[in-house]
């Protein structure tokens, strides 16, 4: 119990600080059911160093309020740059936090790359019943998923919580 009581605190200490989104504004329905509600944050980020950099747009929409924990369907859209010369590539981690039917709430990683010195690499996704969205940037050799320092050294930043 004590546990579980550090991490509620813990967790209150931090979420203060993650950046808030607009206000959720309700948005007319074309079939003319329930208003739906529509977030949006525009972000950026550097990895250690300003090695590598991204940024985009969050939009956090058909927010389920009376679900524990709450969801939404959220679409990611950004570029990836890699700001080195050599062997390095960029990366941009998302981890999604999500709720499933079981009512258990997993993560996943979704992953960009760019490999090219200052040329952008654009991304786009959609996940659904989705409850917290983390992003991480990191510069470091080009594999196909990033190393477990990448995922693990540094704090993850908040783009979206319905926490």
């Amino acid at each position: 119990m004590r546990v579980f009581a550090g991490l509620v605190a813990a967790l209150c200490l931090l979420l203060p600080a993650a950046p808030a989104l607009a206000a959720p504004a309700p948005v007319a329905s074309k079939t003319g059911e329930a208003p739906l509600y529509q977030a949006r944050k525009n972000w950026d980020r550097y990895a250690p160093g300003k090695r590598a950099y991204a940024k985009g747009s969050l939009l956090a929409t058909n927010l389920v309020k009376d679900s524990i924990p709450p969801y939404a369907t959220v679409k990611v859209t950004g570029k990836a740059y890699d700001l080195t010369k050599g062997g390095t590539c960029g990366y941009a981690v998302f981890r999604i936090t999500y709720l499933k039917a079981d009512g258990s709430s997993p993560f996943k990683h979704r992953t960009v790359r760019d490999c090219t010195y200052k040329s952008a690499k654009s991304f786009t996704f959609t996940d659904k019943r989705v409850a917290l969205v983390e992003l991480k940037v990191c510069s470091e050799a080009k594999h196909s998923k990033p190393s477990l320092n990448c995922l693990y050294a540094q704090a993850w930043k908040v783009l979206y919580s319905t926490l």
